[in-house]
């Protein structure tokens, strides 16, 4: 099974949609640059409606180069699962004993395979861990100079496809309805992260595209 993640949620309508249509995992941006950025007591008002009607979908907070204490404090506020760390992060906090050791995973934009096997060595969760956590060992994201996720620019596949060999991987970057199939096929990852691809604006879902995005996704094999 391929799981899907519905990204850059900011209203309840949306995130009770994404559910609905079949989402596994739905996320929350908390970084303040971001058009998709969503305050704490948003996300909170959302998660709570997600716990009554669709408790099984996991919920993730979306963080850039916040202290692992501000994202601690956000995640337990809002009742949120888990952390993905999408700045430059230091590694320790995930491995070591910080606050979120145990419950963040990795976001990865590489400019090359080398930078890309190079950083999965240092930031990628063990798979034990991350199959009991229930999330990816790593997200792989398109390299872009000024947009930190959510550009609709295209990961490299090649890259992707490499590193879906050895982790749990969850693929982002550009990824729509009508090209997921595609990628999933030649990437074979874990998951697919759609945030931008699924949008009539940027925060505001366009459920028609969800449904067919989750549809297109969960009819593939990873």
């Amino acid at each position: 099974m391929v799981y899907v993640k519905i990204c850059g949620l900011t209203n309840v309508h949306d995130a009770l949609a994404a559910a609905e249509a079949g989402a596994d995992m739905v996320g929350f941006v908390f970084y303040p640059d971001s058009p998709r950025y969503v305050s704490p007591a948003q996300a909170r008002a959302v998660v709570a409606a997600l716990r009554t009607h669709f408790p099984e979908v996991r919920t993730v907070g979306v963080f850039v180069n916040a202290t692992p204490e501000a994202v601690a404090e956000i995640l337990a506020y809002c009742d949120i699962e888990l952390a993905q760390l999408h700045g430059e992060e230091p590694a320790a906090w995930l491995h070591a004993s910080s606050p979120l050791a145990g419950r963040a995973y990795k976001a990865l934009r590489p400019r090359s395979q080398a930078e890309a096997d190079q950083l999965a060595m240092e930031y990628a969760l063990p798979c034990a861990l991350a199959a009991q956590l229930d999330a990816p060992a790593l997200l792989l994201d398109a390299h872009h100079i000024t947009v930190r996720g959510g550009s609709g620019q295209l990961a490299d596949w090649e890259v992707a496809a490499r590193l879906a060999r050895q982790y749990r991987l969850l693929l982002a970057g550009g990824l729509t309805p009508d090209n997921v199939t595609r990628a999933i096929q030649h990437v074979r990852p874990w998951g697919v992260d759609v945030a931008s691809g699924v949008e009539r604006a940027p925060g505001r879902k366009d459920v028609l595209a969800m449904r067919a995005f989750i549809r297109a996704a969960k009819e593939n094999r990873s």
